[in-house]
């Protein structure tokens, strides 16, 4: 497994627990991106890579891409009532 090279970023909420989740679900992120694809959702492995890393903006259409194919909340996604 490779290590982040960058420190997280700030521009999405999501990035974190996306990784988490695929990752808890022993997804690999050619199978997400594949997943989006089928969803009609244009992301490359590069662009998934800076959302998971929180240097990309989320748009909406893929936050909800994302909650139905990792079968959680949009809400779990972005913190919503996750204690600390």
């Amino acid at each position: 497994m490779r290590l982040r090279k960058q420190a997280l970023g700030s521009r999405n909420l999501i990035g974190v627990r996306v990784e988490e989740v695929r990752k808890k679900k022993n997804m690999k992120q050619k199978e997400l991106l594949a997943q989006l694809q089928v969803r009609g959702v244009d992301m490359n492995a590069s662009g998934l890579s800076k959302l998971e890393g929180q240097i990309r903006y989320v748009t909406d259409i893929e936050l909800v891409a994302l909650s139905e194919i990792l079968e959680v909340s949009v809400d779990y996604l972005l913190g919503i009532g996750i204690r600390k």
